[in-house]
């Protein structure tokens, strides 16, 4: 039997994630300077993680031998002073936001079932869902990227199981009200996961809602604000019900205790954290105000160009040759052909990425 037989048919049509492109790409194939390159293509912190997390990872160095903490506790407990969200609804996850997803759709989803899905967003939720035997919903999204949110009511069906909700969203950077989240899981028993890695960026949060609706899960990420992307960690807002549920299935030890260190320290951070959002949010109008494109408002750390009648592939690869790298959003599902996502950077980076747009 040939060997690519032993694969699950529900893996073979999947296509594969796309990240961001990495600076020795960049560098490689243009024969650039690494310290030239700009990286403004994946929502990383301009910043970096914070000094106090950086500290916490060189003192837990020796302690890299021993196993950590199975449930990570001491991470969840911290977790829940940052959120206010009681411990006994909070779940720590590794590799980041992602092994959450992965596990809930083990956890729930089976061969026939169905989740809904709102597009253009992060394509790693059809991933997860594929994967685990579900056939995917799409919702496409307003012009204006919010929700319609009768079109997506419509589109719940008896076989759906989970609704995938990104706020803000990714790529366009757009909330869901409240009210619209809250209207959803009351016509539902599937799931509800709003996905709020960017939340600190933005002006409200939903987690508050999780404790009283018994089918209402939040999914945060230390990717993002709190600079720690490269120690893949998240963590998971849900009912106690599911919480025990999950815990069943959860990897041991999905948190290393060099991350469980780090989120800690950067979670006591407020100083690092509000610079991070305070570069973000002028970094924002900046980009709004000089880009010669149409930009979308946000409330996350990056903005959504519209570079028609170009298309984002070319624009994109123009900036590449400039040490440039963005997010051509081609790949991301009903995005179209003329989007791309930019990392909000330093004032610096902002103004060679205008500079570079406008050459264009």
């Amino acid at each position: 039997m040939p060997r690519y037989e032993l694969i699950k048919d529900e893996i073979a049509s999947i296509a594969k994630y796309v990240p961001g492109k990495s600076i020795e790409d960049i560098v490689k194939n243009y024969g650039l300077e690494p310290s030239s390159v700009i990286k403004l293509g994946s929502n990383e912190n301009p910043l970096g993680p914070s000094p106090k997390a950086v500290e916490a990872l060189i003192e837990n160095a020796q302690g890299i031998s021993i196993y950590p903490s199975a449930d990570a506790r001491e991470l969840v407990d911290a977790i829940s002073e940052y959120t206010d969200i009681p411990a006994a609804n909070i779940v720590a996850s590794g590799p980041g936001m992602d092994g959450l997803l992965d596990g809930l759709a083990r956890l729930v989803i089976t061969n026939g079932d169905e989740v809904v899905i709102t597009t253009p967003t992060f394509s790693y939720y059809e991933i997860a869902a594929r994967a685990n035997g579900a056939t995917t919903v799409y919702v496409q999204r307003e012009k204006d990227f919010s929700i319609n949110v009768d079109k997506l009511l419509a589109a719940i069906t008896p076989n759906t199981k989970i609704i995938f909700l990104c706020s803000p969203n990714n790529p366009s950077g757009n909330v869901i009200p409240e009210e619209d989240i809250l209207k959803i899981a009351a016509a539902t028993d599937a799931l509800v996961f709003v996905d709020e890695a960017y939340v600190e960026f933005a002006e409200k949060n939903v987690a508050h809602l999780v404790p009283q609706h018994d089918n209402i899960i939040v999914g945060r990420t230390f990717s993002k604000a709190f600079g720690l992307a490269g120690m893949r960690m998240g963590y998971g807002i849900m009912p106690e019900w599911l919480r025990e549920e999950y815990m069943k299935i959860a990897t041991p030890f999905n948190v290393s205790t060099a991350a469980m260190a780090a989120g800690i320290a950067a979670l006591s951070d407020t100083e690092h954290l509000n610079k991070s959002i305070e570069l973000a949010v002028k970094g924002k109008k900046f980009l709004q105000e000089e880009l010669p494109f149409k930009v979308y408002d946000t409330q996350a750390n990056f903005v959504l160009v519209d570079v028609a009648p170009h298309k984002a592939r070319d624009v994109t690869t123009e900036l590449l040759k400039k040490g440039i790298i963005v997010r051509d959003c081609t790949s991301f599902a009903h995005a179209g052909v003329s989007l791309i996502r930019v990392t909000i950077g330093t004032q610096e980076q902002n103004e060679k990425v205008v500079k570079a747009f406008s050459d264009i």
